[in-house]
């Protein structure tokens, strides 16, 4: 259903639930008022549309608090799952000061893009970690490429920062083929990187990530957690620059 549709099905639920109410009350309405009371309301809302708009952009703004204060509460409840879980690999300084930790999926084109903007702040910053969580949601083939992924960091960890950005940066599907491809161009030991993937507790790894995202409010890549804050998509350098500027600064996103 469109948005507006959804805007106005709900002031109309609410002014029927109101209705309801009333019926209830000591000034109970006959059919015949509340058929007027809707006809009322109806040639409101038609006199005045801009107000489903309001109602929408209100919605909207407690929709975002709640989530918001949600995934406050969420992170500090799981933030050593968060920042130090052994199902995670690590880029740039792994006794950095500050982590932004990274939810992506090696098939999402904005991960692509954020890689770059990974790869450009810890070029500047040899102070900063990224803690990866791979998060394949956007197809089968995201899973597979992952679990070579995932046996590249746990069996070749030094590798594991090439890896990532040669598997991201190339075109088209992303697949166990091509992520184990690279792993043996690469010429990582094969027999035992094939064995590693294949292990259940590769899913549990994955299950992990998917656990933390719904508890943070995340249902898309990219996607990060920086210090005390949650946030959404491929934000450039300069934002994701300033967020850790001010942890460090004051501890918060936002000093």
């Amino acid at each position: 259903m469109p948005t507006t549709m959804k805007t106005i099905s709900g002031i109309l639920l609410s002014a029927g639930l109101t209705i309801s109410a009333l019926t209830t009350s000591a000034l109970a309405f006959d059919d015949s008022d509340k058929s007027k009371i809707r006809e009322i309301i109806r040639e409101y809302l038609l006199e005045n549309p801009e107000l489903m708009l309001e109602v929408q952009q209100a919605l909207e703004l407690k929709q975002r608090v709640e989530r918001e204060a949600a995934a406050r509460v969420a992170l500090q409840e799981n933030k050593e799952q968060i920042f130090s879980s052994p199902n995670q690999a690590v880029i740039g300084n792994p006794k950095g000061d500050v982590s932004v930790v990274e939810f992506f999926d090696y098939n999402c084109g904005f991960c692509q893009r954020a890689m770059a903007d990974m790869n450009t702040l810890l070029a500047g910053d040899k102070n900063l970690t990224f803690v990866m969580k791979e998060m394949p949601i956007l197809s089968e083939a995201s899973v597979q490429a992952s679990q070579y992924s995932t046996a590249v960091y746990r069996l070749f960890p030094e590798q594991y920062a090439e890896y990532h950005n040669r598997l991201l940066g190339q075109d088209g599907l992303k697949d166990g083929n091509r992520a184990r491809q690279l792993a043996e161009d690469m010429g990582m030991d094969m027999a035992r990187l094939d064995a590693e993937a294949s292990k259940e507790d590769v899913f549990d790894a994955f299950r992990e990530v998917n656990d933390l995202a719904n508890k943070l409010g995340i249902n898309g890549t990219p996607s990060y957690v920086i210090g005390d804050e949650v946030l959404f998509g491929a934000l450039g350098t300069d934002l994701l620059r300033e967020k850790i500027d001010n942890v460090r600064k004051c501890g918060s996103t936002a000093c």
